[in-house]
């Protein structure tokens, strides 16, 4: 693995926690210098463990503050505090939500105080994974060798829509309950788990999604899931408080015209989280723009 970057997850994952889960830790934006912030200030709210929201807050920070937005990122490290910020206007923008299965939970609460601005990505999906290297294929195979993986399947982070429908949908669906425990913490600490284990090519095996930059740099490979219980693709989608469209016009035009495909997806998050790393997101973004000129509709590349 990239062993920067997995030291990085797991002191952004440590700073997160230390900050709180309600106040989130406030950094202004103005890395980009096109915009003279009189359209006003948006804040972006991104759990930094989830890459796909990292990459996704970086380029619409770079944007946003080109067309004339000031821009405030706050992390947060649990996806509730998240959407209850949306909801309260805490937050105006969750730069990549799962809210037609992995958070349906959280859009049936809040839905009525959130507005959908859009979906960028249309081929999400939950996965349990093992690496290549492990000779089984499918999640009923799991069953006969709960011993290999020491009954522990590891998870990310405890309120994630993944580790809910894992344990509700996927562990009984299959009869797993007795045999596999759902350990979980954080994504950096179920990264760390995998890669100490890939580098020994040990068992092991993970609950996963695509896209994740995870999956190429570890060899993962997804397992079969015959009864559908990890749920069916959906779409990334960005995600406003309330009434977002109308105070800001602007951005709310700019964000409907973001539409990627696997391959853009792809080299951004990888640029932002691997290439380029923690503390030069905005270079990443720079350079991802740079090779993706025609990227969407609404780019702005100056």
């Amino acid at each position: 693995m990239n062993k920067r970057h997995l030291t990085g997850l797991v002191a952004l994952g440590a700073a997160a926690s230390l900050a709180g889960c309600a106040s989130g830790n406030q950094t202004e934006g103005g890395s980009n210098d096109g915009g003279d912030g009189s359209l006003g200030t948006i804040t972006l709210g991104y759990l930094p463990s989830w890459t796909d929201g990292l990459s996704t807050a970086y380029l619409l920070e770079d944007q946003l503050e080109k067309i004339g937005y000031t821009v405030e990122l706050e992390e947060l490290t649990e996806a509730g505090p998240l959407y209850t910020g949306l909801a309260q206007g805490d937050v105006d923008i969750y730069p990549s939500a799962w809210p037609e299965l992995t958070h349906k939970s959280y859009m049936d609460e809040y839905g009525d105080k959130i507005e959908d601005l859009g979906a960028y990505y249309e081929n999400a999906k939950l996965t349990i994974a093992v690496p290549e290297y492990v000779d089984i294929d499918s999640i009923e195979d799991l069953a006969d060798n709960a011993d290999r993986f020491n009954g522990t399947i590891y998870g990310i982070e405890p309120g994630a829509g993944l580790t809910k429908q894992t344990q509700e949908s996927m562990l009984p669906e299959y009869g797993l309950e007795g045999d596999f425990e759902l350990v979980t913490s954080s994504t950096a600490a179920m990264l760390t788990e995998l890669d100490s284990a890939t580098a020994a090519e040990k068992d092991i095996v993970v609950t996963s999604w695509r896209p994740f930059w995870a999956n190429e740099m570890y060899g993962l490979k997804d397992l079969e899931d015959p009864r559908g219980a990890m749920g069916d693709a959906e779409a990334l989608h960005f995600l406003g408080t309330a009434g977002f469209a109308e105070e800001f016009p602007e951005a709310a035009e700019f964000i409907a015209g973001i539409k990627l495909d696997d391959e853009q997806y792809a080299t951004l998050e990888d640029m932002v989280v691997n290439e380029y790393g923690e503390g030069k997101e905005a270079d990443a973004v720079d350079a991802w723009l740079e090779a993706n000129p025609d990227a969407f509709d609404t780019l702005v590349a100056e």
